[in-house]
This record gives structure tokens, sequence and C-alpha cells, in this order.
């Protein structure tokens, strides 16, 4: 692990990637269904998180391997895990470097670069990344309301947040009307994330927003 570790010190730094937030102005319109799957909101496994060499792993297939794009960003995610966020963003820029946002490899790095970010506690320049990722996919992806509500919510737009929040039950009731299900329906998402999108849920369920 240890020469792993300075495989990925030795990655250069670039000048820090500018990070602008999404007003509420520049978020798409609300639209009435979310039905859309999307094969890009994934994270990928390139090699198995537990393996005691994953960095020499990810960095290997990273310089050399077939999936070096998913390496990338499994390696960041790595890097912000280990409290190196620097490191983290620069990897995530070399990913998007290699691949257009709209298409399924770059929706893919910046929809994971989203959950990183928001993980590290900065839910507006992950909503910015998430954003790109909705922009570049053609119909409206089943990841988008949750996903935009938790954001919202965390970032105390809540009426906002509750908006959003309808376009999910709208398009599923039976699975949105309640958080019965979140782990079943989010099992990517950590305890607190499900935590907060239940406070949503009771938000909307205290008056649900009309529609249009």
């Amino acid at each position: 692990m240890s020469v792993g570790r300075n495989m990925l010190s030795s990655v250069v730094l670039a000048a820090g990637m500018a990070v602008f937030g999404v007003s509420a102005q520049s978020l798409p319109a609300l639209q009435e269904f979310y039905f859309d799957d999307d094969v890009a909101a994934v994270a990928p496994v390139v090699v198995p998180a537990d393996s005691a060499d994953v960095v020499d792993q990810l960095m290997k297939q990273r310089e050399r391997g077939r999936k070096a794009l998913e390496a990338t960003v499994q390696l960041a995610s790595v890097a912000y895990a280990q409290g190196r966020p620097e490191l983290g963003r620069e990897l995530y820029a070399d990913a998007e470097k290699s691949a257009a946002s709209t298409s399924a490899p770059g929706r893919m790095v910046r929809w994971n670069h989203g959950w990183d970010l928001f993980r590290q506690g900065d839910a507006e320049a992950a909503l910015t990344q998430w954003h790109t990722a909705q922009q570049g996919l053609r119909g409206n992806a089943s990841w988008v309301p949750p996903t935009y509500a938790l954001a919202l919510w965390t970032l105390g737009r809540k009426d906002e947040a509750v908006k959003w929040y309808a376009a999910a039950v709208r398009t599923e009731p039976q699975r949105w009307s309640t958080s019965t299900a979140y782990a079943q329906l989010l099992p990517g998402w950590r305890d607190s994330e499900r935590a907060s999108l239940a406070e949503v849920q009771q938000a909307w369920a205290a008056q649900p927003p009309a529609w249009p």
C-alpha cells in the first residue's frame, strides 16, 4: 500500500479547478415525470475497495489498463476518502478532460464527482456536477429528483427541495410517498443522506406542492 500511496503522491497537481455554484435560475425547469434509467449513474469498481493493494492496482489500471477512466474515478474517490481532496479534484479533472459531459463515460465521471464533493461537505459544488451530468442526458433520469432534493435541502433551499421531491412522488408514488423503502431505493446512499431525504419527504407530506 505504501508504494501505491507514493505513486499516488507523484501525480502532479495542476492549478485548482474552479467550481461554480448552480444558482436557482440555472437549474433546469422541473418536469412532471422522471422515469428514465441512466447507465452512467453508477460508481465504478475496477478493484475491490477492500483490497490491500487497491491503490497500487488502480494506478496500474489508470496507466495502462482497459478501464483507465473508471480506475481514475475510483482512485479519485479513494483520494477523497483518504482526506486528500486536492488530489481527488485533480484526478477528476483529468478524467473530465478525457470524457465529454454529453457521453455516458463523461456523465459517469461527473455524477461520481458530485457524490464525492457532497460527502466532503460541498453540496453546492456537488449540485454543479450533478447538473452537468443531467444536461448530458437525453430524457429525465430517475436519479435526478431525489438527488437534487438532497443537495437543495442541505443548502437550505428547502422549498426547491420539496418541489424536486414531489417530482419523484409523481413519477412513482408507491415508492416515494413514504421513506420506508429508502434502503432498497437508495442502496448506495449513506444513512445520514437517507435521513436528510426523509426530512424532505416529511416536508412534502406536510404540504405537497401542486403541479404545475
